[in-house]
């Protein structure tokens, strides 16, 4: 059986990015993008003051306190004309662009003028009641960002507050990556829909909806295809509309195993070939890779945790890779084990519950780990990596864990 490490990176090694398109600014969160950014101006794009108060020369208020005339009212969004002289100022607003002559502000609040009401005419006179500093609640041109300077790196998933970054460069359209299509399918006579009652011997087919969902929330489209019964017409079928779709990936579980109605395999071997089918991990051992009519072809095991874990272990880099993300390493984090914990000697991704205790983050498992216990993945918000070699886990033990 092959490694996690070497299956992974056999089967990414198969696997590039896909290619970009142009979206409006306003569509493009959670989007990966497709180039680096760059300003090609200074922001802010000009001095302004960080608070409503007075435009002032900071010299005027060494002798404090010293009454200034006030020559000019400065809203935001107006370039002001006025060149303030000694013994001079500017009411003015956040926001709003300094004055010729002007290099400092000082806050409405530590003025002699008391009246914040909107409307109100500004002042003949204001007396500032303590001294100002050069440089006082003034946003100076380019503190933010130089022109030049690199803003976002292509492959960043694009948040909330980068879109705020691309509005203020005036950038209204953004390239980012083709989202990957992902074509999705259980199989097995056993699986019924989850509006149908529960019949002898038969279970609901739980992991097209865990699985859609793990495709989607890592950025790709899903293309569901329902289920497969345990007929070789019945796998190629919907392997074949897989194909006509012409996706970018097709992510199967269960009948990948050794199962006398376990078809996956033969089906695609029989229109292309098989990669592996067998990984040293615990719980998803019958994990399978290979290529259909030309299609990549992963597939998962049918127990639901297996399904999950190697959705997580190896479908999720892959989607990554595809939909232009950095590559960069999933982030561990190290945890101690609260008991002591055992295992088969296979590279391990168990369940847990993580807590801080004394500083420190302590890991419980979450019950029984069987590959078909769904509440106690549901229970869990990490998953601890146990090497392959490692039989036992000492209480007190530091791992890593991937954070759910």
């Amino acid at each position: 059986m092959l490694s996690v490490n070497e299956a992974r990176e056999r089967i990414l090694s198969n696997f590039q990015a896909t290619a970009t398109e142009h979206i409006p600014l306003v569509a493009s969160a959670n989007r990966v993008l497709g180039k680096d950014i760059v300003s090609d101006q200074d922001f802010p794009a000009f001095n302004n003051s960080a608070v409503d108060g007075f435009a002032i020369r900071a010299e005027d208020t060494t002798a404090s306190p010293r009454t200034l005339s006030v020559v000019s009212d400065i809203p935001a969004g107006t370039s002001p004309t006025v060149i303030l002289r000694p013994g001079e100022a500017a009411r003015i607003m956040t926001g709003a662009q300094l004055p010729q002559g002007a290099d400092a502000v000082v806050p409405v609040e530590e003025t002699d003028f008391q009246n914040h009401h909107a409307g109100v005419a500004a002042p003949k006179t204001v007396t500032p009641t303590r001294q100002i500093k050069s440089g006082d609640n003034v946003r100076l041109r380019g503190t933010d960002i130089r022109s030049g300077e690199a803003v976002l790196e292509k492959g960043r998933v694009l948040q909330p507050q980068d879109l705020g970054v691309l509005a203020m460069l005036g950038i209204p359209t953004v390239l980012v990556h083709k989202k990957p299509r992902v074509a999705l399918l259980s199989s097995g006579d056993e699986l019924l829909d989850v509006s149908a009652p529960l019949e002898p011997g038969k279970i609901r087919d739980t992991n097209s909806y865990t699985l859609a969902a793990s495709i989607e929330k890592a950025g790709a489209d899903v293309l569901r295809l329902g289920v497969a019964r345990d007929t070789r017409e019945a796998v190629r079928a919907l392997l074949d509309q897989a194909a006509n779709a012409h996706v970018d990936l097709i992510l199967s579980s269960a009948g990948v195993s050794v199962g006398a109605f376990d078809f996956i395999k033969e089906v695609i071997e029989s229109n292309g070939k098989m990669d592996f089918w067998r990984v040293n991990m615990r719980p998803g051992k019958p994990l399978a890779f290979g290529e259909y009519k030309g299609l990549p072809v992963i597939g998962l095991p049918g127990n639901p945790v297996s399904a999950f874990v190697g959705f997580e272990v190896f479908v999720r880099p892959v989607l990554e890779r595809l939909g232009g993300k950095l590559d960069r390493d999933r982030l561990k984090v190290r945890v101690r084990c609260a008991e002591e914990i055992l295992s088969d000697g296979r590279e391990s991704y168990l369940r847990a519950n993580i807590q801080m205790q004394e500083g420190q983050q302590v890991a419980r498992l979450t019950g029984h780990q069987g590959s078909g216990n769904l509440l106690s993945l549901v229970q869990a918000d990490a998953l601890l990596i146990i090497p392959a070699g490692v039989k036992c886990v000492p209480a007190g033990q530091e791992v890593d864990a991937y954070l759910l």
